[in-house]
């Protein structure tokens, strides 16, 4: 089963209400009693989002956070990789080198075609769309190359 950590769902619902006003400087403090996601959990994930360039922080008796980019121009994607590192189905998505099966390997390149693809789906939903109310509806042509 894929599955994503709690710490980015967690950002998801973090990211959606920022989103909501994206110009709005928010307190970590704030976050946390919007999102009812405990404080300590609210600082590290916005940490990790700063780190990765998705967040701002604002220093100072008046800081906060807020969006590095509009929440059209962050996707899902980069999202995901703040919090989990680069996306990756298989070990050899990530590296050549890192199976010691990979010189024999016929289905390699399968695995990196659907790596590709699923990266691509994910490039293709942003904040912005995440943070709307309705349901996403992604056409399956738009995931193809």
């Amino acid at each position: 089963m894929l599955k994503l950590s709690k710490f980015t769902d967690y950002a998801t619902v973090i990211l959606s209400l920022m989103a909501k006003q994206p110009s709005r400087l928010r307190t970590a403090i704030e976050i946390a009693e919007a999102t009812h996601i405990a404080l300590p959990t609210v600082s590290k994930i916005l940490k990790l989002l700063t780190q990765a360039q998705v967040v701002m922080s604002i220093r100072g008796a008046k800081g906060g956070y807020l969006l590095a980019r509009a929440p059209e121009q962050i996707s899902i994607a980069a999202i995901i990789s703040a919090l989990e590192g680069p996306i990756a189905l298989t070990e050899c998505s990530l590296s050549k080198h890192s199976c010691e099966q990979a010189s024999g390997c016929g289905i390699r390149a399968n695995w990196h075609k659907i790596n590709q693809t699923i990266h691509h789906a994910l490039e293709s939903v942003s904040l912005a769309d995440l943070a709307l109310p309705e349901e996403i509806l992604i056409p399956v042509s738009s995931l193809t190359r």
